[in-house]
């Protein structure tokens, strides 16, 4: 049971159902959210987008839904929905008597009613921590269920299949893919940007939002070498990485970060904040690429300024990225959740 139809969870999903030992059933509590980046595909057979609605008390969005699944015809739950009342409602009564995991990223520690809202987990079967960043803090909070980790894995198929384009002598080509907002540490990036002169460019996919109110703060000279392509759908994001050098993500918090997936099927490089869930999975520092301290701007422009003066690392390191990319694949995601599935079960 998850939250609404992403394709990155789709990808994985699917390729799990395609496995000879499970029979998959996937309910979502809304069909898209408010702001959902994502263009509606149709559903497969086995997915089903439940009745409901949502009510929000920032900054969450409590999602309530009716007529809820049988569910006593499946062997394990798994859900994806912490602060709903659907998940709080199947957490505290029909789970009870259920094999069932929690899958989620890194929790807050703060908010209204947080040690209510997390108090079902301690009576898990399982946590599968999206990603080692929630690994520990999952087993130390919640030292009663079995814990696994078990990623996000999406298609990197499009990623791997384009050509890398041969590195000229220009300007070493930054990528930034998301929300223009402060989270994701936008600002810190333009600041450290301009720091790094004109053997640098910027190029900048994704909603718009915050953007034009940080990029009025730049000189000329900085935005001359900034490109923003606007938002950009799943599907078209390929031929952006590919003409980038170096990924950049600079989350002041981001649990996961699907976009750090996407570029080592690109065969980028990557810059990423220690905030950054999938920091801690996917990049391997002085192989692959580096991280800094979040909301440092000068920590992350010393590293952006290691690929300006040192761009024969872009190559090298961007091979590494693509090598790595084979282990996560949907297929391989799938693995894990049947490991996981019969380590609940006892099987």
């Amino acid at each position: 049971m998850s939250i609404v139809p992403s394709p990155y969870q789709r990808d994985l999903f699917q390729a799990l159902a395609g496995r000879s030992e499970v029979s998959l059933s996937v309910f979502y509590l809304e069909a898209a959210s408010p702001d959902s980046p994502w263009p509606r595909k149709p559903l497969e057979p086995n997915e089903e987008i439940l009745r409901g609605f949502w009510f929000g008390i920032p900054p969450m969005r409590c999602h309530v839904n009716w007529p809820l699944p049988n569910l006593d015809r499946f062997d394990v739950v798994v859900m994806n929905s912490l602060v709903s009342l659907t998940a709080q409602w199947l957490m505290r009564t029909t789970l009870r008597n259920k094999p069932w995991i929690f899958w989620g990223e890194r929790l807050s520690r703060r908010g209204p009613f947080r040690k209510q809202v997390v108090a079902p987990l301690h009576r898990a079967s399982a946590i599968a921590s999206i990603g080692r960043f929630a690994l520990e803090d999952y087993r130390e909070r919640f030292p009663e269920p079995r814990h696994l980790c078990i990623p996000y894995h999406c298609n990197l198929a499009p990623f791997l299949a384009a050509s890398r384009r041969r590195r000229n002598d220009g300007p070493v080509v930054f990528l930034f893919c998301g929300q223009m907002i402060a989270r994701k540490g936008v600002d810190l990036l333009l600041t450290a940007f301009q720091q790094l002169g004109t053997n640098a460019s910027l190029l900048l996919v994704g909603r718009e939002a915050e953007l034009p109110t940080l990029l009025a703060r730049l000189p000329e000279s900085a935005r001359e070498r900034i490109i923003y392509a606007g938002f950009q759908s799943p599907d078209e994001l390929p031929r952006y990485f590919l003409q980038a050098d170096v990924f950049v993500l600079p989350s002041r918090y981001d649990g996961w970060g699907v976009v750090l997936n996407q570029a080592l099927g690109a065969g980028l490089p990557i810059v990423c904040s220690d905030m950054v869930g999938a920091g801690y999975d996917l990049v391997e520092y002085g192989v692959n690429g580096l991280k800094f301290r979040a909301n440092d701007a000068a920590s992350l422009a010393e590293q952006l300024q290691r690929f300006v003066e040192a761009p024969e690392l872009i190559e090298m390191w961007g091979a590494a990225s693509r090598q790595k990319a084979a282990a996560w694949s949907p297929a391989s995601g799938a693995q894990k959740w049947i490991e996981a599935f019969q380590a609940v079960l006892g099987r």
